[in-house]
């Protein structure tokens, strides 16, 4: 009898960390998981925004949403780089009611996507 319940507390937490972990991933295993090149950190950027489809609600370069989103073209003459970096870590903990998924970028992900934003211009310049 006690051996069973040791079993199920065993199989209970097993599942709990394993929840835990996909719902809100702890940074080093994010870093772990989700490595970036950054050898050239604009064009990981670039493989980055395209790998989670972040033109489907923002302009950025010359591709994108117009209306659904903020112009990311010209993001990092609003905000500093460490508001953008907090933004990206998790969007609902600058502002809880975004739209915004929480991706569970790593920080490798996060430093090249902050590089491409850098490197934009705005269409036309």
């Amino acid at each position: 009898m006690h051996r069973s319940r040791i079993i199920l507390a065993l199989i209970a937490a097993t599942v709990a960390v394993g929840v835990w972990f996909w719902l809100a991933p702890p940074r080093w295993l994010l870093n772990t998981m989700k490595p970036v090149d950054l050898t050239d950190p604009v064009a990981a950027g670039k493989a980055v925004v395209e790998k989670y489809g972040c033109r489907g609600c923002h302009l950025v370069g010359e591709k994108g949403n117009r209306l659904r989103a903020p112009d990311l073209n010209t993001v990092t003459d609003r905000l500093d780089a460490v508001s953008l970096r907090l933004w990206l870590r998790d969007p609902r903990a600058i502002k809880w009611k975004t739209l915004m998924p929480d991706f569970h970028l790593s920080d490798p992900e996060i430093e090249a996507v902050l590089s491409y934003l850098n490197a934009l211009k705005r269409p036309g310049d």
